[in-house]
């Protein structure tokens, strides 16, 4: 794990951007995979909470290998 904490990290948006997919299909694609840093930032009086996604290069290689050898 701390081999990735030298990678570089994307957002959510920048691959949605990359692979031409829909912020919210990649969190929720990346949500649970492991390598992920998840930055949690809970509800506060008048403000929902949030989990912030970044995401190492290593994973996102992984993910769309995985999703790309699927037929």
């Amino acid at each position: 794990m701390l081999n990735t904490m030298k990678e570089q990290h994307y957002t959510p948006l920048q691959i949605g951007a990359l692979w031409g997919l829909s912020a919210r299909f990649v969190r929720e694609t990346f949500r649970d995979e492991i390598g992920v840093l998840v930055v949690d930032r809970p509800e506060q009086m008048h403000k929902r909470g949030y989990a912030s996604l970044r995401i190492p290069e290593s994973v996102m290689r992984r993910v769309y290998d995985r999703m790309h050898t699927k037929h």
